[in-house]
């Protein structure tokens, strides 16, 4: 009896030891949309920005796009921008992941939180795949969002319409229409910021005319950012004067730093 009695208590031990050890072995889905990060960082870091560049009339801005995979880049060119000392405000422009699993968000997301100044994060195409778009709304917000620093509107868009398979309104003309009214005494002049530029094979091109009409409403059109290409570049689609600058992807270490003026604005590539 007593024998039976120490086996069954061996065998209970037994098995705890192999659930504890086999405990490791399992993980989280990785397109679970479940992490313990922050939400809505959009949201907070834009009202961090607007607070702090009240009543600016001059403005850094860094750029950068494409981080995805590249985390010791990443983290080299987050201690970059906090070694600079003199920047206001940073905008990531997607692709923060690969293959959209929430892992990669969440890891990205923990190194673009050491930067020492606000910043924002635009919808990439990559961040669409699996359920990244859900986990870019739960961590990052809508996407599409805007926010004002000194008297310069930034809009923010998502423009990877081949991931919709073209059938959803992207670019969003109700948004930008909303937005071109939207705190109309408060801005008056204009950035747009997104991931995929036109003429690429991502963004729907049957509407760009109708676009740029949008765009060219808004008061002071200034320039406009994109990322995707994974290179520099620097073209006008339609001649109009609206001028896209295309950052490249971290892998190459550079990023472009924008300062706006009251008289216009420079871009200037920096290498890290």
């Amino acid at each position: 009896m007593v024998g039976k009695r120490i086996e069954r208590c061996l065998l209970t031990i037994l098995l705890a030891v192999a659930c504890f050890s086999c405990a490791d072995l399992f993980d989280v889905h990785p397109y679970a949309v479940d992490f313990d990060d922050e939400t809505n960082v959009n949201l907070h870091q834009a009202e961090l920005i607007e607070r702090n560049c009240l009543d600016k009339d001059t403005l850094r801005v860094a750029v950068f796009s494409d981080t995805q995979g590249h985390y010791d880049e990443l983290e080299d060119l987050v201690k970059d921008i906090n070694n600079s000392g003199n920047i206001d405000f940073a905008v990531h422009g997607g692709d923060v992941s690969n293959y959209g699993a929430t892992r990669e968000f969440v890891q990205q997301h923990d190194i673009l939180d050491r930067l020492d100044v606000p910043y924002v994060v635009v919808l990439g195409n990559h961040d669409c795949l699996g359920t990244g778009i859900e986990t870019y709304h739960k961590m990052f917000g809508p996407s599409n969002f805007s926010f004002i620093a000194g008297r310069v509107k930034f809009v923010c868009l998502n423009t990877n319409a081949l991931e919709y398979d073209f059938t959803d309104p992207i670019p969003d003309f109700d948004f930008l229409n909303t937005e071109l009214q939207a705190d109309a005494s408060r801005y008056d002049r204009t950035v747009f910021c997104m991931h995929a530029p036109p003429l690429c094979e991502q963004f729907n091109n049957e509407v760009l005319q109708a676009f740029h009409h949008y765009l060219s409403l808004f008061p002071g059109v200034l320039f406009c950012t994109a990322g995707h290409l994974h290179k520099n570049d620097c073209f006008s689609p339609l001649d109009d004067g609206i001028t896209y600058y295309v950052t490249d992807s971290a892998n190459h270490r550079n990023y472009i730093l924008f300062t706006i003026t009251p008289n216009g604005y420079e871009a200037e590539n920096i290498h890290y």
